[in-house]
């Protein structure tokens, strides 16, 4: 198949684009290189260099004729977007609708979107978080992912238009850039690494379902390889995450069994517009498509600290 990955110079996107060409698939990018990297494109990937909100992805749909998108460039940090909610929607809601456009009116078969979990759901009173619950986000990067899936939903229903949107945890692992994504793994990692401190907004009890890198990448894959083209409009939305709760101070507690006693730990105030706790139940796609987190907290975490050790 031909496919087309958003943000695949991005740390997800990268290892899904490496995923599908391990599997034999035609893989062509778009990215601006807002936040993604060069050194993270795949040799055997076409690279185009484009916002998701230009007119110009019209060109690039209609000269390649894609059998399938994954889109997971998008504007990520929930804690920019507080500031910055006019450019929080212009990127996650109308480069979306650009590329859903571009989709019905080209042909693509599939839409696979990066949805988000703990910011969609908000602060939860079921634990783990099944896709059903309601959705109320406290901040304005959860309001443009909702407003996404509901787009996406209104081409369903008035289109057929095939989408699948994935409810990612807190995704971690190689690539992560510490100091221009929102990832407290990776910016611990290269805290210890540098012999700086870890700072926790909060009380560092707070927790997240930190999923391996690895693992979000073939669980996309994965839905290319079933038809879901017939599928109920409430089976187009999967949580892909552990199922398990890690607090804060818990990953500094794991990386510093693997890097010793290389950095301190310092609390300051909690930040608005943080979920105090967020886990994500996965029973959907583990019974629809046999799905399962292959990497252990612990085994994610030492393979994470071994790639930042040598980068």
């Amino acid at each position: 198949m031909k496919i087309l990955v958003t943000g695949g110079a991005g740390f997800i996107g990268s290892h899904v684009v490496d995923e599908l060409i391990g599997k034999k698939h035609r893989v062509i990018i778009i990215d601006d290189l807002s936040s993604g990297k060069r050194e993270n494109l795949n040799r055997k990937a076409k690279f185009y260099k484009l916002d998701i909100c230009s007119p110009k992805i019209a060109q690039v749909f209609k000269k390649e004729k894609f059998d399938a998108v994954f889109h997971l460039a998008a504007q990520i940090s929930a804690a920019y977007s507080m500031t910055h909610a006019f450019f929080d929607a212009q990127i996650n809601v109308l480069g979306t609708i650009n590329l859903i456009e571009n989709s019905l009116k080209y042909g693509v078969k599939k839409f696979i979107y990066t949805s988000s979990g703990g910011v969609l759901y908000g602060n939860t009173k079921q634990l783990p978080t099944s896709e059903d619950y309601s959705l109320n986000p406290i901040c304005p990067y959860g309001v443009s992912k909702l407003t996404a899936e509901n787009y996406l939903r209104y081409y369903h229903k008035n289109f057929g238009f095939n989408f699948i949107a994935l409810r990612y945890g807190n995704v971690y692992g190689p690539r992560q850039d510490g100091r221009g994504e929102a990832g407290v793994i990776a910016i611990f990692v290269e805290n210890f690494i540098n012999r700086k401190p870890c700072v926790v907004f909060g009380d560092g009890k707070q927790t997240r379902d930190y999923v391996f890198v690895k693992d979000v990448a073939k669980a996309n894959a994965t839905f290319l390889e079933v038809d879901t083209k017939n599928w109920k409009i409430k089976n187009r939305f999967f949580n892909i995450g552990t199922s398990k709760e890690i607090t804060v101070n818990g990953i500094y507690q794991n990386i510093k069994s693997f890097l010793g006693d290389r950095s301190e730990l310092i609390y300051q105030d909690a930040r608005l517009g943080d979920i105090y706790r967020s886990c994500l139940g996965t029973s959907k796609i583990k019974k629809l498509l046999k799905w399962k987190p292959e990497y252990t907290f612990e085994n994610g975490i030492k393979e994470t600290v071994k790639w930042f050790m040598k980068h």
